[in-house]
């Protein structure tokens, strides 16, 4: 058929690009590779990336949108030079008329086609009959990672490109134009990575049906530190300082160490499990794993240190130091009816609880004996000023037929007399300082004794304040006795 081609030029008056298009396909079967039963097809590959929109370490993938170039010749397709034009450059839909190579991409996960405005391919075809393919495609390829050194990690992302059913005997790839062969733009960038580099490899790979040949495009990147150093590393380490306070605390104050303690653990827990929700759920430790589990121990031990160093009086202490003080003591006055002038003014602590009137005591027979212990106790005070009753009255005896013993007497009720000491500072209730009173029989011949009366902190009850006398009445009158 390439005799009627070479005719059909031959008789061409003038350059008619349709005719020449029409003229290739006559006898032209794009089921069949060039050079079928001949040496394989050297296809050759360039990539020119235009941006890396992703790179997702959960999904473990990474998107990125390029030009796709494939070179290869197909003797088919060449035609005489004529009138200066060696090449032809038509529309994608002459693709469908032609033989293309079946590349795929090995690892790929999702792709597309850009068909805005019109589908965006384009076809070069030389007077040699080399052709040339262009198409913008969107992949996204799978992307392993070793997050072992996360955040401070590099990952490899590979580009795998080969022909899904011609082996090496039919299609042999090749990076057609050396290290130009993949280009990325200058402006490409990402929020937590930056491009490193990249590398071209080719590769054999075996499968069941044969061995086909691969083209590899490594692209490194390298991740950023600073979302993680201000939204991670700077606050957990303020965390941990945080949680230090508590050292500078006292030991009693039981509620804001561990108030303090329990918000830092807290928060380092929640702080933990945000930053492992963004992450795959892998079983080995990463790097970041080490340092906030260091963080969390650190938190955590100076919670406990609190529990090793608190002593249980430090509860005690603790109990007196927030809710009372007690007072110190004060020393009690002492007041006597002779001489007022001794009275020590109260403290000016609160006063003491005044205590309850003392019962009446009921008259009774006195026995005769009583005269003559006063008498006694009368000669060994002889320095003492009586206190006189306002109307003294002659004893009076009464005999009854129950009590004929004329040695006894019968007193009258005794009424308390409350001595009224003079006071330094009139200001102090005097109140609280009074001695007992002393008791007086309203009408009797024997004078009061006038002993000074020590109060004590704690009275005794009333019942004991003033026990009955029972004197003996057979006493001998002899002061030695």
């Amino acid at each position: 058929y390439r005799s009627a081609v070479e005719e059909a030029f031959r008789t061409m008056k003038d350059v008619n690009i349709s005719a020449i298009l029409d003229s290739l396909q006559t006898g032209y079967d794009k089921r069949i590779r060039p050079n079928y039963g001949g040496t394989p097809v050297i296809v050759g590959v360039t990539m020119h990336i235009l941006s890396i929109s992703s790179v997702s370490e959960v999904l473990m993938d990474f998107t990125l949108d390029f030009y796709f170039r494939q070179h290869w010749t197909d003797p088919r397709l060449s035609f005489p030079d004529r009138g200066g034009l060696d090449e032809l450059t038509v529309g994608s839909e002459y693709l469908q008329k032609i033989w293309v190579p079946d590349t795929f991409f090995a690892n790929e996960k999702k792709s597309y086609f850009h068909m805005a405005t019109t589908s965006n391919e384009m076809l070069r075809i030389t007077s040699q009959g080399n052709v040339l393919r262009s198409i913008r495609l969107t992949i996204t390829a799978s992307c392993p990672m070793n997050l072992q050194y996360f955040p401070m990690d590099r990952q490899l992302c590979i580009i795998e490109i080969e022909s899904f059913g011609y082996s090496m005997d039919h299609i042999r790839l090749s990076w057609h134009a050396g290290d130009r062969s993949v280009v990325i733009e200058s402006d490409v960038s990402l929020p937590q990575f930056r491009v490193l580099g990249y590398n071209r490899k080719t590769i054999i790979s075996s499968t069941s049906t044969g061995n086909y040949s691969r083209l590899l495009c490594e692209i490194m990147f390298v991740r950023s530190m600073g979302y993680y150093l201000i939204q991670i590393y700077i606050p957990s380490s303020l965390i941990v300082v945080i949680s230090w306070v508590s050292f500078w605390l006292n030991r009693s104050a039981t509620p804001a160490r561990v108030s303090l303690g329990v918000t830092t653990v807290l928060t380092m827990t929640t702080l933990m499990s945000s930053t492992n929700a963004a992450l795959p759920k892998i079983s080995y430790v990463k790097s970041i794993d080490v340092y906030l589990g260091t963080c969390f121990v650190m938190v955590f031990a100076s919670l406990l240190a609190y529990n090793y160093t608190v002593r249980p009086q430090d509860y005690n202490e603790g109990a007196a130091l927030t809710f009372f003080i007690p007072a110190p003591a004060r020393p009690f006055p002492i007041c006597s009816p002779l001489n007022s002038s001794t009275f020590t003014p109260p403290s000016t602590q609160p006063r003491p609880p005044t205590p309850e009137p003392q019962p009446k005591l009921k008259p009774g027979p006195i026995p005769s004996s009583l005269h003559t212990l006063h008498h006694q106790l009368s000669n060994l005070q002889p320095s003492l000023q009586p206190l006189t009753s306002p109307n003294p009255q002659p004893p009076t005896h009464t005999t009854s037929p129950s009590n004929p013993s004329p040695h006894h007497a019968t007193l009258p009720p005794l009424t308390p007399q409350l001595p009224k000491p003079t006071h330094p500072h009139p200001t102090h209730p005097p109140t609280s300082t009074l001695p007992h009173p002393t008791f007086l029989p309203q009408s009797s011949n024997l004078p009061p004794l006038n002993l000074p009366l020590h109060r004590t902190p704690n009275p005794p009850p009333p019942s004991t304040l003033h026990p009955p006398l029972h004197l003996n009445p057979t006493l001998s009158p002899n002061p030695k006795n």
